[in-house]
C-alpha cells in the first residue's frame, strides 16, 4: 500500500503560485500512475491533473490546463503540482492519489491510496 503525504499549501493571492508536493513511501510508487484531486467546500472531489507512472503521458483538467504542471520523480518517490496564475475558484483541499495501474485516469475509482490532503487558499 502506498502512502502519501501532501504539503506546499497556504494561502495566495489571485495571480499568484504554489507548489504541492506529495511524498510516496512504498515499494510500488514507480509502477503507478499519479493524480491530483481537489474538494472544494460543499462540492464533490474533482480531477485536476494526472501522470503516468513513467511521467512521459500526462493528463489535465480543462479549468487548469495551461495553468497548472504536474510531475513526478520516481527516484525521491515525489509528485509535483506547480500552479500558476491562480484563481480565486481554486480554492479547496488538495489531494495526492496513487493510480491502480501505470496509466492514469481520470475517474475516482482509477485510484486506491489518498493522502490527507492539504487546503489552497486562493484570495481575490
Amino acid at each position: 500500500q502506498v502512502q502519501l503525504v501532501e504539503s506546499g499549501g497556504g494561502l495566495v493571492q489571485a495571480g499568484g503560485s504554489l507548489r504541492l508536493s506529495c511524498a510516496a513511501s512504498g515499494p510500488t510508487f514507480s509502477n503507478l500512475a499519479m493524480g491530483w484531486w481537489r474538494q472544494a467546500p460543499r462540492k464533490e472531489r474533482e480531477f485536476v491533473a494526472a501522470i503516468s507512472s513513467t511521467g512521459s503521458s500526462a493528463f489535465y483538467a480543462d479549468s487548469v490546463k495551461g495553468r497548472f504542471t504536474i510531475s513526478r520523480d520516481n527516484a525521491q518517490n515525489t509528485v509535483t503540482l506547480q500552479m500558476n496564475s491562480l484563481k480565486p475558484e481554486d480554492t479547496a483541499d488538495y489531494y495526492c492519489a496513487a493510480g491502480r495501474h501505470r496509466d492514469w485516469g481520470v475517474g475516482i475509482s482509477d485510484y486506491r491510496s489518498w493522502g490527507r490532503g492539504t487546503q489552497v487558499t486562493v484570495s481575490s
